[in-house]
């Protein structure tokens, strides 16, 4: 039996308690009687013997020093209540001794900023929430703070956005180490949306189309192409299907949902051909015609420009058995 995969939830005071409860939530809870791996969630600090203060009155208790890092596959960093925080100069150290390790390093929101503190993000790309990219500029010059994404990776350092990005990134470490299947179980039992890519736009404008008809048209329109992606579906058929020309359709959806509908049904292909290579022993080519590429070699180019792999690597890194459906009325 493979071990269970090894995360650590790096602890001090000034780290927000929903970015805790997130990383809890994701990788803390027994799912895999769901065909979820095994994790190992710990929670780290620079000594156990103290609760870790967080806002509202909570705390956190951690169960391994710092030493364990060197133990961890993935180390996360929550965000902080306020962003100009210090971090402890052990857990600097400690977070500098990782990544020279290569142990894959990510930050929700504001723990952007914990990580610059480090020197870990001079010379990196690296995104936070909307409102304070600016002071992450001001603070740290030499990091080329990105204006505007969900989430983004630069040299195994994961950065993330606000709130829910973190939620999103947090999923996408799981898609991207255990499948697609796995991710979406995880997100099924958060009731949240188990795929969205992190170049999509963080802050939308206007959140929903102008009136509620075009909401649900643009709603219907999605849940129809995710029902026939098998097809030769293009932008125009769905515009067409919205009744809107496509120059209006493409501005409606981008409003609605952060990124463009030809990028949206591109990610939706690429997630239904990673659960067809995951579950199933269905050849390659009625893989692609299945998620709608038309052929394998569309595939295997888009698999490449996207997740940088193969088609066939893929599914030899990430086949497993189905899942047991499960009927515990208890979102686990």
């Amino acid at each position: 039996m493979a071990s269970a995969h090894r995360v650590a939830l790096v602890a001090f005071p000034g780290i927000r308690a929903f970015d805790v409860s997130v990383i809890t939530e994701v990788w803390g809870t027994d799912r895999t009687d769901r065909g979820v791996p095994a994790f190992d969630l710990r929670r780290v600090a620079t000594d156990t013997t103290t609760p870790v203060p967080l806002r509202g009155g909570l705390s956190l208790l951690p169960d391994r020093t710092l030493s364990w890092l060197d133990r961890a596959d993935l180390i996360l960093i929550p965000g902080l209540d306020d962003h100009l925080t210090p971090a402890p100069a052990p857990v600097l150290d400690a977070l500098r001794r990782a990544h020279t390790r290569r142990t894959t390093l990510a930050a929700l929101c504001g723990g952007a900023f914990t990580l610059a503190q480090a020197g870990l993000l001079d010379g990196r790309r690296a995104i936070t929430h909307w409102n304070l990219v600016d002071l992450l500029r001001a603070q740290h010059p030499h990091v080329t703070v990105v204006p505007d994404a969900l989430f983004i990776e630069d040299d195994n350092i994961w950065t993330a956005a606000g709130t829910a990005a973190g939620i999103d990134l947090c999923l996408h470490l799981v898609r991207r180490s255990h499948g697609v299947e796995a991710a979406a179980t995880i997100a099924r039992s958060m009731v949240t949306a188990p795929f969205r890519t992190g170049t999509q736009a963080q802050f939308i404008e206007h959140p929903v189309p102008h009136t509620d008809r075009d909401a649900d048209t643009l709603a219907a329109v999605r849940e129809h192409a995710l029902r026939h992606l098998h097809e030769p579906l293009t932008v125009a058929d769905l515009a067409a299907r919205a009744g809107m020309s496509p120059r209006s359709f493409a501005r409606h959806f981008t409003a609605a949902t952060g990124t463009t509908p030809l990028r949206w049904l591109l990610d939706q292909r690429i997630a239904a051909a990673q659960k067809l290579l995951e579950r199933t022993d269905l050849s390659m080519p009625e893989v692609a015609r299945r998620a709608g590429f038309g052929s394998e070699v569309t595939m295997r180019q888009h698999f490449a420009s996207r997740l940088a792999t193969s088609p066939r690597a893929y599914r030899a890194a990430f086949t497993t058995a189905s899942a047991p459906a499960g009927n515990s009325p208890i979102a686990r």
